[in-house]
């Protein structure tokens, strides 16, 4: 039998497949349908099961409001523990940036490690300093060297003569000699016929045979000693004038070498040509320079100021030589560098005074202050120093036969260059000159 569909009916139909439609899709909010006949219908559903329906898409709505909202929190609260933690930083980051834009002689490294040092981070560089050099320091024993580094030109032997007093070779700590060792060379430049500075290399310590000294020998007679503030050392000092050699003295400069710790770490009395930029402190070791052109090193027992017959005083901590003797305080590792004290083995300087007047000057890697006297006394040291230390800071230099065209480099420090005292320094230093009568004051220009 044939049924015959009315408009009406195609209208059910439509709906009946719409309605389906969406029934699959969505599968939630919609009503049921149900089949009457030929019909297809909307049922509406019970009130009971559209409550539920409610509630459920409720409460997921307020979880993610909830969810919202903690995350909005968690933000916020991040974003203000950012703020104060650059709130805080700022005047740190720009004390920094401030320092490192600031004219200076040393690389961004060592520059660095100095801010953090004189930022309330001292304790951190030194832990750091020490736990570096406990584990690189050297071994005992071991092969020893077979060749020294050749440092100075001639070989001089002369012991008195016409020339006046020469040292003696040093005498090996080490069997079989090495070729040139202890032996003094010329830098290249003759005063009065004979050399002002002389060097040499030895091997100071027998447990440690591949450990080399550098060592100067400086005629008083024929030198005259210069001391001069450099950029940022010492702090008071004023006028502070060139902070490197003058240039209208370099055509009689023999040598340069490095003075002592820095003003914070050693409270080191500092005085030049009667101008005193930090005061001089009883019992405290000073090389001092003398108007009739004497040079000594001194334990110092006089007021804050010098008298008029002295030219330069540099302190820097407690002898380490005296009468011709390693200090009995070098047991007390507390006074020999707040940095380092005396226990760690890293590159250390100083300077002391032979029997003769004449100033001997030391550097050498893997020391402590009691090593490093053992050196100067080796050298022929009565009285000493000891200078700075850390491997950025020693140095040695010597112009020789072309003066400030060809300086050469008797300590090997890598971090330093040949030119260092003949552009601003950021420390202050000793200079070397030909001696001329009638100059008994530091010149300045």
């Amino acid at each position: 039998m044939t049924s015959v569909l009315s408009l009406e009916d195609l209208e059910w139909i439509s709906v009946d497949q719409t309605t389906s439609s969406r029934t699959r899709t969505s599968g939630v909010g919609v009503e049921p349908l149900r089949r009457r006949g030929t019909r297809t219908e909307v049922v509406p559903r019970s009130p009971r099961r559209k409550t539920a329906a409610a509630t459920s898409e409720r409460q997921r709505f307020d979880s993610a409001r909830r969810a919202r909202r903690k995350q909005r929190r968690r933000q916020v609260r991040r974003r203000r523990v950012v703020a104060i933690v650059l709130l805080a930083l700022t005047p740190i980051f720009y004390s920094y940036v401030s320092t490192m834009m600031q004219p200076s002689s040393l690389p961004l490294g060592i520059r660095s490690v100095e801010w953090v040092r004189g930022h309330q981070g001292a304790w951190l560089v030194n832990d750091l300093e020490a736990l570096y050099y406990g584990w690189s320091g050297p071994s005992q024993g071991g092969p020893t060297l077979r060749a020294l580094p050749r440092v100075g030109s001639t070989a001089v032997r002369a012991v008195g003569g016409h020339v006046g007093y020469r040292p003696a070779m040093i005498v090996p700590i080490l069997r079989p000699r090495l070729a040139g060792e202890g032996v003094w060379r010329s830098t290249g430049r003759l005063v009065s016929g004979a050399a002002p500075v002389l060097v040499s290399t030895f091997r100071s310590e027998a447990a440690y045979p591949r450990i080399v000294a550098y060592v100067a020998w400086v005629d008083h007679t024929r030198t005259q000693l210069a001391l001069y503030p450099g950029r940022y050392e010492p702090p008071g000092a004023s006028p502070r004038g060139p902070m490197q050699v003058p240039y209208p003295q370099r055509w009689r400069l023999l040598a340069a070498f490095n003075s002592g710790f820095t003003y914070k770490d050693a409270r080191g009395g500092f005085s030049v040509n009667g101008v005193t930029a930090t005061p001089l402190r009883v019992g405290q070791g000073t090389l001092v320079a003398y108007r009739d052109g004497r040079v000594d090193v001194i334990n110092w027992t006089q007021g804050p100021t010098p008298g008029p017959d002295i030219v330069l005083a540099r302190q820097n901590l407690p002898l380490i030589v005296e009468n011709g003797r390693p200090n009995p305080l070098l047991a007390d590792p507390s006074l020999w560098g707040s940095t380092l004290g005396n226990a760690i083995r890293v590159w250390r300087s100083g300077v002391g005074i032979d029997r003769h007047g004449n100033l001997v000057y030391a550097a050498a890697n893997d020391q402590t202050a009691s090593t490093l006297a053992a050196i100067l006394i080796h050298a022929g040291a009565v009285r000493a120093i000891q200078l700075d230390i850390n491997a950025e800071w020693p140095s040695l230099i010597a112009y020789g036969q072309h003066g400030v065209k060809s300086p050469a480099k008797i300590v090997p420090n890598t971090q330093q260059s040949p030119n260092r005292y003949l552009s601003p320094d950021d420390r202050d230093f000793f200079a070397v000159y030909r001696a001329i009568r009638n100059l008994p004051l530091v010149p300045s220009r």
